[in-house]
């Protein structure tokens, strides 16, 4: 009952005039940041996150949340009528969206899209509503040992669970390390790998990473494949959004299973991407018409929808309670937090109660007012795709220029912005995540400060982080994460050496 009072409290917070327009702002900046391929959450809320410097917090975090739920939302619009994923998460939806487009049930798919996301984000919200707060009391006893066996938990389950190569992501994060241990050691005082410089006394600013690397090296990448939209044209109306409604409660445990998933791969950081065709291919194997999905199944839009969702939502689960992000987006919005100088973690529901229940609250709004204005605005999106991406493209580097700038108000960040850009390019070209780099960026501070406190502690005992059952659990859980991949290979070949064993015993 009290979290539902909070959440009350959430909502006098949320439904204030100035966060309404915010929110309003937010999701129809969230919607074109993911109807334009190219960009993406994650790029969207990196390179929009200067605008909201004057905000406060709360009003800060909504804009930019509700920029997620909407570039969520506008991902479906490039996928189902251009056959283009707006997102990576949006490509699962393209095989069975697109065709229904062709045939005729663009209205359909987009109304069945729309609504599945509505419904897997709703979900991950109450999700976080009420686990939250016990995931914060929770790790309220947490110490130095414990949040550095948490930080290390969340390394090596990015490691292991990524979707990446595990030596590439081991690669992509060393290099964050490096960049974020650049300029002034907080504990000693002494200058670290400056190279005698002074604009790298204040090391390098995340938002400037962030920027580069998301915004301009998928600006590069996009126009170096010149993308030419040819798309379907779409038409919704009430009566199509209300047969499309109609039909859906029949695909309730499709629906629900996507959820599940979504929600798993949101807390763990699985992400978005793996839960949508994880989704889809579950679905595919347990559907009665199965061997029909890639030819406009409606089916086949529902499950990665509501999986991508309810995934890109329940992310901000361990952001919030334990100061880890579950997505790349997530990070970003970490990286948010501690510039207006909130510590995420178990102390952020004790300290900022009204940031943290006014962003849930806005959470339920924010999915509400997002599923009203896509049913109600397709044609326009669909509308701006037609504009030229050479006119598009320079427009918005302009704008990650600004944003750049007004950091510290030096050209100098403009230019590192520049190199990251080419460095994002080139992790993309080559295949590396970028994700575990921004993690690494931003919580490598925080993970070497928990260590070396923990090594106060202990007088320099490394078995500090055994030293009892729940730091060892979660360090013993990290191993696990880290050579996941090798367990699961040696697990197959042990089932294939088993069943070879099966197929050659003599028949009796």
């Amino acid at each position: 009952m009290e979290e539902f009072s909070n959440l009350m409290q959430g909502f006098s917070i949320a439904f204030t005039y100035q966060n309404l327009l915010f929110m309003f702002v937010g999701i129809l900046l969230g919607v074109l940041i993911g109807v334009l391929p190219g960009l993406g959450g994650a790029n969207g809320v990196a390179i929009l996150l200067p605008l909201t410097f004057t905000m406060s917090p709360t009003s800060a975090i909504i804009m930019l949340s509700c920029i997620y739920w909407g570039a969520l939302f506008g991902g479906a619009i490039t996928s189902i009528l251009f056959n283009i994923p707006g997102e990576p998460w949006s490509v699962a939806t393209t095989f069975d969206g697109h065709p229904m487009a062709k045939d005729g049930r663009a209205g359909e798919a987009l109304t069945a899209a729309f609504t599945s996301s509505f419904v897997g984000a709703l979900f991950a919200v109450m999700v976080i509503t009420f686990l939250a707060p016990l995931v914060a009391k929770f790790s309220l006893k947490f110490g130095p040992p414990e949040f550095f066996a948490v930080q290390l938990l969340t390394f090596c389950s990015f490691v292991g669970l990524g979707k990446g190569h595990p030596a590439k992501t081991i690669a992509a994060m060393m290099l964050g390390f490096a960049l974020a241990s650049v300029g002034l050691d907080t504990v000693t005082g002494t200058l670290r790998m400056t190279f005698g410089t002074g604009e790298l006394l204040r090391g390098f600013n995340f938002l400037i990473a962030v920027i580069g690397l998301f915004g301009i090296g998928e600006i590069l990448l996009t126009m170096e494949e010149g993308l030419a939209f040819k798309g379907v044209h779409a038409r919704i109306n009430p009566r199509v959004v209300w047969q499309t409604w109609k039909l859906l409660p029949k695909y309730w445990l499709t629906a629900l299973r996507g959820t599940l998933i979504g929600c798993w791969m949101g807390i763990t950081p699985g992400g978005a991407t793996p839960a949508s065709f994880m989704s889809y291919g579950i679905a595919k194997r347990f559907s009665k018409t199965g061997e029909k999905f890639g030819t406009g199944e409606i089916e086949g839009v529902i499950a990665p929808e509501t999986a991508a969702h309810a995934a890109g939502t329940s992310a901000l689960l361990p952001m919030l309670t334990l100061g880890i992000p579950g997505s790349p987006t997530a990070a970003v919005l970490l990286g948010g937090l501690l510039i207006w100088g909130l510590q995420p973690g178990p102390l952020l529901f004790v300290e900022q109660k009204e940031f943290v229940w006014g962003l849930i609250a806005s959470m339920y709004i924010g999915n509400v007012v997002g599923l009203i204005i896509v049913l109600t605005t397709v044609p326009w999106w669909a509308a701006i795709l037609r504009v030229p991406f050479s006119i598009i493209a320079p427009i918005i580097i302009v704008i990650c220029a600004i944003g750049a700038y007004t950091v510290n108000n030096a050209m100098l960040d403009v230019v590192l912005m520049l190199v990251f850009g080419v460095v994002g390019y080139l992790f993309k070209k080559l295949d590396y995540p970028l994700a575990p780099l921004v993690l690494a960026l931003v919580l490598g501070d925080m993970a070497e400060s928990s260590f070396r406190q923990s090594m106060l502690l202990s007088r320099g005992e490394v078995s500090i982080f055994w030293s009892n059952g729940l730091v060892g659990s979660i360090c013993g859980l990290a191993m696990l994460m880290l050579f996941w991949p090798v367990i699961t290979k040696l697990l197959a070949r042990l089932r294939r050496g088993n069943n070879d064993l099966d197929e050659a015993r003599p028949v009796e």
